[in-house]
């Protein structure tokens, strides 16, 4: 008997020890002592499908940290649905992640205007709206929008880095611009103009499309009859084939910016036409898996031995997979910082609070940095030129 009695106090001491630890564990919809839900949207379908391999490449790096055990013990529940890149639908389906599905957070849905469409709602529902794939420079206003951040460098730091290429190394230039009739087009516009300054009179034509559009041939022979030398494509992948193969065919030879959003080796210049790609001008801040300078690289090998065996359709050409998994990095980083606090306030708290981040495919010189009131992750890129084969870096990472 007297052994129970003295067991029984210890039992409750040990209770009570333990309790306030368990006490520790804060949850909002979506996390449980087992599980992170995660939810996403992509356009696995219409016109700017291509970047569907950024959201499987998503899923098979949630798989390869699952088969490691998760994630402070839990398990990736990843949930991604295609919205077709058509807002209504990005509504549809984003509803449908919080309230039925009840994720903890919607991560990487692409698109400015599917993101516009569902900021409101995220923000109104206060669910993290998180490392949204797209630049748009509107994602990093932690003020008006305390749960929308964005993840990539932003489309007016990338136009104003071009910018500034142009006025040092072609001063004289006449520009000719072709981009999306939407937040996203009109961004990289604004960051180009803000970029040439006083010396924007250098642009001598614009054309615009929409996504709905089946060519943009019409606006590439008008552009070529402007007598511009220089032409920067502000299009998504489809268009981006479209425009570099077109200007082959009519024979313009302009200095030709590419934007960073559609210069994947495999998903947009085979399409075009490797040799039609020659001489090609864009950025980048993630390692490009066509570049034989990382053949040896730690980083690399390892991305590459985890394409073999969780995204083994992926195209190793293609960039949007070295995206993906770079993406989903971030977030592991944020949810391992969480602890056991996996409320959406946290989230939010822990994405804001990364400090000089290196991540395997990030270019050496570009780290990721948030803080309370700086809402953009990655501020830095290497220019680069496509020399028929891969895209070759030069210079250094700069900022705009």
């Amino acid at each position: 008997m007297r052994i129970l009695h003295l067991a029984a106090p210890l039992a409750l001491g040990l209770a009570l020890a333990a309790a306030p630890a368990a006490a520790q564990k804060k949850y909002s919809p979506g996390a449980s002592d087992s599980e992170i839900k995660v939810g996403n949207i992509n356009p696995y379908s219409g016109p700017a499908s291509a970047y569907g391999a950024i959201g499987k490449a998503i899923g098979a790096y949630f798989a390869k940290i699952n088969d490691e055990g998760g994630i402070n013990g839990r398990k990736i529940t990843y949930i991604t649905l295609d919205d077709g890149y058509s807002p209504p639908k990005a509504v549809e389906q984003t509803r449908r992640l919080v309230e039925q599905d009840q994720v903890l957070l919607v991560f990487q849905s692409l698109g400015t205007p599917s993101n516009t469409a569902i900021q409101k709602y995220l923000n109104g529902r206060k669910v993290p709206q998180l490392f949204v794939a797209t630049g748009a420079t509107k994602w990093g206003d932690p003020k008006g929008h305390p749960w929308t951040m964005g993840w990539q460098p932003n489309y007016q730091t990338e136009a104003r880095i071009y910018a500034r290429y142009l006025l040092e190394n072609k001063p004289d230039a006449k520009v000719a611009l072709l981009y999306q009739n939407d937040d996203y087009g009109k961004d990289y516009l604004k960051g180009f103009k803000d970029g040439l300054g006083a010396k924007a009179s250098m642009i001598v034509a614009e054309a615009s499309y929409e996504v709905t559009d089946p060519t943009i041939d019409s606006q590439m022979v008008t552009l070529k009859a402007s007598g511009a030398d220089t032409f920067f494509n502000i299009t998504t992948p489809k268009f981006a084939a479209q425009a570099i193969r077109k200007a082959h065919d009519i024979d313009w030879k302009p200095l030709h910016f590419l934007n960073n959003v559609s210069n994947s080796v495999g998903s947009v210049l085979t399409p075009a036409g490797l040799d039609k790609a020659v001489g090609l001008v864009s950025s980048y801040y993630l390692k490009d898996p066509t570049d034989p300078q990382w053949a040896d690289d730690p980083g690399y090998k390892d991305w590459l031995a985890w394409m073999k065996k969780y995204n083994p359709d992926g195209n190793l050409t293609d960039t949007f997979n070295v995206f993906g998994y770079s993406a989903a990095q971030t977030l592991v980083q944020v949810l391992k910082q969480c602890g056991d606090d996996l409320t959406r306030e946290n989230v939010m708290k822990q994405a804001a609070s990364l400090k000089g981040l290196s991540q395997p495919m990030l270019l050496p010189g570009v780290k990721i940095n948030t803080g309370p009131d700086d809402f953009y992750p990655i501020e830095q890129m290497q220019l680069m030129r496509f020399n028929g084969k891969t895209w070759e870096l030069f210079g250094t990472p700069i900022g705009g």
